[in-house]
């Protein structure tokens, strides 16, 4: 039993001394890096998929049916992130509400506000009244976008009644789906570094134009929509996304308006309703010529004059057409718009991949 404990002695004394315990920073004048450096474990964050870094063909791998320009196909490269599997639902949006109300009086607010000055013009957002009137959705969309129709009932219940708590969020327009992602952001690395004694991961953030279109291909090269085939009906006429079928038919695909986020069936990726749906907002300002100068790694067009309210929206929605639900096709809204068709999912970016993940 004595020499047991003298061998464990000993080798302890060893390892020390090689520093492979114990390591001391800069002992005897090495180069040891910092130590003690908070653990890095590559997470997953809850409800996302990774998708991996690749190249592909972005822009329309159909006809240009409208003679646009907008979207001419070119080769470009995306390093991997991860992203939502679904869009933001109303009850996970409720929650960021909830919470936004119980940092009223903190510092949180105001630092979302210069997070947010990034965007807008020096003399945007400068109370914390303007940043709820911000972030809460707007619920009167529904009448303010049609004309004549009765949608009197979802103006009163989509965004209160729990029937419609798995239903896309709506009525948030660009700067609060940012606003969303930076306390998305806080939340989660707030629990890391305090909870589990890790570092931080990047942001959460809405994904870039060129992201967005690669994860809705789903990995594969030229096709028209987020599944295999040219079509929107699979062999047995079942219709595979939620859109406007037809003229006047709203109904054919099963939903007159939104449907819950995990309708349908998802891409090779697991992402669902890449197609239809509503609409998502993405990182991009929209410039109908960005795809000639955007780089080809990771490309992402900004107005450098911040002058450009436009930003792009993908993936089409329930009151679109099949054109608009194709994984090319690109089209805006402007920033401080809310709109009862469009909704977002957030992405993060992956870091700190080793050469064995490839």
């Amino acid at each position: 039993m004595k020499k047991l404990i003298l061998l464990c002695a000993v080798a302890l004394a060893y390892l020390s001394g090689c520093g492979i315990i114990g390591q001391k920073e800069g002992k005897n004048g090495e180069l040891t890096g910092v130590v003690k450096r908070p653990l890095w474990d590559n997470p997953t964050p809850f409800g996302m998929l990774n998708i991996p870094a690749g190249s592909y063909h972005m822009g329309q791998n159909d006809q240009d049916v409208n003679f646009s320009q907008i979207a001419h196909n070119r080769q470009v490269t995306v390093s991997a992130f991860y992203m939502d599997e679904t869009e933001i639902e109303n009850n996970e949006y409720r929650q960021f509400i909830k919470n936004v109300k119980a940092e009223s009086e903190s510092s949180f607010i105001d630092s979302t506000i210069e997070f947010l000055k990034n965007f807008y013009d020096k003399n945007d957002i400068l109370s914390h009244d303007d940043y709820l009137k911000l972030v809460y959705p707007d619920t009167l969309v529904w009448m303010r976008d049609f004309t004549f129709a009765y949608n009197e009932p979802l103006t009163e219940n989509y965004w209160w009644h729990s029937a419609f708590d798995k239903y896309p969020v709506v009525g948030v327009n660009w700067y609060g789906a940012q606003a969303f992602c930076y306390w998305r952001s806080y939340l989660y690395n707030k629990d890391r570094i305090e909870e589990q004694r890790r570092t931080k991961i990047p942001r959460f953030r809405l994904p870039t134009e060129s992201e967005w279109e690669y994860a809705s291909r789903g990995g594969f090269e030229h096709k028209i929509y987020p599944w295999e085939g040219p079509y929107i009906k699979n062999a047995k006429g079942c219709l595979l996304a939620n859109y406007k079928p037809g003229r006047g038919d709203y109904i054919g695909d099963n939903f007159e308006y939104t449907c819950p986020v995990k309708s349908y069936w998802p891409n090779d990726y697991g992402l669902y309703c890449m197609a239809g749906n509503v609409s998502e907002w993405c990182e991009d300002d929209f410039e109908e010529t960005g795809y000639s100068y955007a780089h080809d790694l990771n490309p992402i067009y900004r107005d450098p004059k911040r002058q450009n309210r436009r930003r792009v929206i993908r993936g089409g929605s329930w009151k679109d057409i099949g054109y608009f639900i194709a994984t090319g096709s690109r089209t805006y809204e402007y920033a401080d718009t809310t709109k009862s068709f469009i909704g977002f999912r957030t992405v993060v970016t992956e870091i700190g991949r080793s050469p064995e993940s490839n």
